[in-house]
């Protein structure tokens, strides 16, 4: 029987790209058992040559492997943000206890590590995640602030709005007036 081959992933942030890339790799002739938001699974290991296809793909679709445990790690807690974000997973208590208990790390650990790689911390991290994602709830205006404030898991649509007028200099409802493009790509926060 044949053995599987694992990679991670760096900077899908959405199911599509895990689309996107599933159809590319597929197209280039890998077997892939199951891919998701910065994981891949081939059916079998693959050889150099093919590793350096692998890796050809992945880049000129806009996304990288990561090869170091460091990497790996970080590239998980922000997979797991995201998903918290996007409401695909539930936080039960606090942020911290939720990635400790996913990622079977100490939180400090996770915490120093992920400043040190990233430029800044976990929790500047979750907010820049959150208050993008409600200028994405924003402008499709299926929902009003209050409920993006509680899908969101602010304590209140006051706290919301304070954040959000922090971060992007406006109120969210002054945001809402305007509708103007100003989202910044979830890959580039």
């Amino acid at each position: 029987m044949a053995q599987q081959q694992h990679f991670h992933i760096k900077n899908m942030v959405c199911s599509h790209c895990a689309e996107v890339l599933e159809t590319k790799l597929r197209e280039a002739g890998f077997d892939i058992q199951h891919i998701e938001l910065g994981e891949l699974t081939l059916d079998q290991p693959i050889s150099a040559e093919e590793y350096e296809q692998l890796v050809t793909v992945v880049r000129d679709n806009g996304f990288d492997l990561i090869n170091d445990e460091a990497g790996q790690t970080v590239e998980q807690i922000k997979q797991l943000i995201i998903q918290l974000v996007r409401g695909e997973q539930q936080l039960d208590g606090n942020l911290s206890e939720f990635l400790s208990q996913h990622i079977h790390k100490d939180y400090q650990q996770l915490s120093r590590l992920f400043s040190s790689v990233e430029g800044k911390s976990i929790e500047r991290y979750y907010i820049l995640q959150k208050i993008e994602r409600a200028k994405e709830l924003i402008v499709y205006g299926e929902q009003s602030l209050s409920e993006i404030a509680f899908n969101l898991d602010y304590s209140s649509q006051q706290h919301f709005s304070r954040q959000f007028k922090k971060e992007t200099g406006l109120a969210p409802s002054h945001f809402k007036e305007i509708k103007e493009n100003k989202r910044t790509p979830i890959d580039q926060l």
